[in-house]
């Protein structure tokens, strides 16, 4: 038996895609668990850490071509601050047929790389501003952890500035 045909709490696709870049490490990493993870906050709470510790791996549709955008999970993703980061005329938010067929795994469980199609990557630099972050391992029960430098750079993420900012206050 391989290492990538090992059992493994990641789903088999993720865990041959950490096989194939050498982070076989990682694998024991992995925590699952027995309730979904599917969203942030679910994540941010089974793992006791803070949700913008959490890195959400969002796909979307820029002119119809799917795009990941990977945001810290106590942010949203600002669809107008995409649209011009990629020059498209306009963005939508995928629907789950598109992220599954994009990316291989379905909505709560998209990990950061490892995916079906090889698709642009944005990543938010509020990922940055911590020292490990915790993303999906390709199941919405199992999540893995890494320095937000390493993972963008496996995802072939562009580093942007994609998140809502919070409105100051307004001139009278």
């Amino acid at each position: 038996m391989t290492a990538a045909e090992e059992p493994t709490a990641a789903h088999p696709r993720f865990a041959e895609a950490l096989h194939a870049l050498a982070l076989d490490d990682l694998r024991s990493q992995v925590r699952r668990f027995p309730d979904a993870t599917r969203t942030a906050a679910e994540a941010a709470a089974a793992l006791g850490c803070d949700l913008s510790e959490i890195c959400k791996s969002l796909v979307f549709a820029a002119d119809g071509v799917p795009v990941l955008v990977l945001m810290d999970g106590a942010s949203r993703v600002d669809l107008e601050r995409v649209r011009q980061e990629l020059g498209a005329e306009k963005v939508t938010r995928a629907n789950a047929d598109l992220v599954r067929e994009t990316t291989g795994y379905a909505i709560g469980g998209v990990p950061p790389f490892g995916h079906r199609t090889k698709t642009r990557v944005l990543a938010d630099r509020s990922l940055l501003d911590h020292d490990t972050v915790w993303a999906a391992a390709g199941t919405p029960y199992a999540v893995f952890p890494m320095d937000p430098k390493t993972l963008i750079h496996h995802a072939g993420g562009t580093l942007a500035d994609v998140r809502e900012q919070p409105e100051g206050p307004r001139a009278t």
